[in-house]
């Protein structure tokens, strides 16, 4: 990485937003600002997992610490669009997917090559996860479609899941991630593809309303991730979805509730 990989502007990616027409220091205000969830939500988030990073797998903090590392990220991409900026961006959200992946995902679903053990499929997650940082620097311009794919995989694992899911609040917070998850795709399609018909209506934000929609996507997905671990792995600690502020709204803040009156042994 060279120094001009840290100027302004040296990303070949540039979004549909106009640069530099609200404030001189900050390219795309909008795309900015628009990461504000990443930084507010997963200290929250903290709070409410407390108890099952206690009880139940600690490193469900990584993730959250790891969505504010994302916001943090895309901010500076936006604010500079310098190489540098685009690189973290893109990167910390494959590094997020592969780190919620290879601790939550249940053990059924791991290759017959890994024999159920999550040791050798976090080490190969990690392989992956160093080849595919390495290939970003080759064709920068092309990260952005690439990472695109990875909902493929989590869309098909949150399916199996909830086709033999019981509670039904899982099942609803499942179609309505998903549904999200569309909504969040299109405007990131129509925001890359599309720019000109939305730069004549007065409207080149779209991407701004991705970073908000894929924020409300994402969190949920490790929160169901998370529920399917502990279900999975440890059904004694009887994990119950519920959500903040009152248990009865459901479009309120999903978390996983364990009964912890008992003593489980170490984290897995």
């Amino acid at each position: 990485m060279t120094w001009e990989h840290l100027e302004r502007g040296s990303s070949p990616v540039d979004w549909c937003e106009g640069n530099y027409l609200v404030s001189p220091d900050i390219a795309e205000f909008v795309n900015t600002i628009s990461n504000v969830l990443f930084l507010l939500g997963p200290p929250f988030l903290i709070y409410l997992f407390k108890d099952y990073g206690k009880f139940i797998q600690p490193a469900i903090h990584l993730i959250w610490v790891l969505l504010i590392v994302v916001g943090l990220s895309s901010a500076y991409f936006h604010a500079t669009l310098s190489l540098l900026g685009q690189l973290l961006d893109e990167l910390t959200i494959l590094w997020v997917f592969m780190a919620t992946l290879s601790l939550f995902c249940p053990r059924r679903h791991f290759p017959r090559i890994f024999k159920r053990s999550r040791k050798r499929f976090c080490l190969s997650m990690t392989i992956f996860s160093i080849a595919a940082t390495a290939l970003s620097f080759c064709h920068p311009a092309i990260n952005a479609f690439a990472l695109m794919f990875l909902a493929i995989p989590a869309t098909y694992l949150l399916y199996q899941e909830l086709k033999i899911v019981q509670d039904q609040r899982v099942y609803r917070l499942g179609v309505r991630n998903t549904t999200i998850l569309i909504m969040a795709i299109v405007c990131w399609i129509n925001d890359r593809m599309f720019c000109d018909a939305w730069s004549s209506m007065n409207f080149p934000y779209l991407h701004g309303f991705w970073h908000i929609l894929i924020f409300i996507s994402a969190y949920p997905a490790c929160v169901l991730f998370a529920y399917f671990f502990v279900n999975d792995e440890r059904p004694e600690s009887r994990p119950t979805l519920k959500y903040w502020p009152r248990n009865d709204f459901e479009l309120g803040i999903p978390y996983v509730s364990i009964n912890y009156d008992k003593k489980f042994d170490d984290p897995i």
